[in-house]
């Protein structure tokens, strides 16, 4: 089994915990189900769109999620590669900031109630704080969203200077 981008290997499933697990925030907040796969430079995770799910709060009316929250679901899945490497590490999970999105599409105005999504992030570049990600989710197969994010893992002495009175 390899890493390589067209093959990806499974991490064998008593090394992944729960998506939460590897963020620094706590459910309602946490918007994805599992961890799927992880490895260097890529991280799956999945959730499905139904009420009695993670993305309950967040449902419409007719128990669809508005796809503007797809930004926020591929934010989370580069937060659990972070979380994921940084407990490889022994290091609890780090608060880490969205600078941007390029090239964000979402090519639906929901996620239809019953949706299984997979979302997937790949690492492009990366330096001591900075990251940039291309990011895709698909249901079903068929790519539903793209974009490329980049991101500040910031330390927890900058995050406390933010948050001062």
């Amino acid at each position: 089994m390899t890493d390589s981008p067209g093959q990806r290997r499974l991490t064998a499933t008593a090394d992944v915990m729960a998506a939460a697990y590897y963020l620094p925030h706590d459910a309602p907040m946490v918007l994805l189900d599992r961890v799927c796969a992880i490895g260097a430079d890529y991280a799956r995770c999945r959730v499905t769109v139904d009420d009695g799910g993670a993305l309950r709060p967040f449902l419409n009316s007719d128990g669809d999620l508005p796809g503007w929250y797809a930004l926020e679901m591929m934010a989370q899945t580069v937060g659990v590669w972070s979380g994921w490497h940084g407990r490889q590490r022994g290091e609890p999970p780090r608060t880490g900031l969205l600078l941007g999105a390029r090239a964000l599409n979402c090519a639906q105005p929901v996620f239809s109630a019953g949706s299984e999504l997979d979302i997937s992030i790949t690492l492009l570049l990366q330096d001591q704080y900075i990251g940039s990600f291309d990011c895709v989710i698909c249901r079903a197969g068929e790519t539903v969203a793209t974009g490329r994010l980049t991101t500040y893992q910031s330390s927890d002495q900058e995050i406390n200077t933010l948050l001062k009175d």
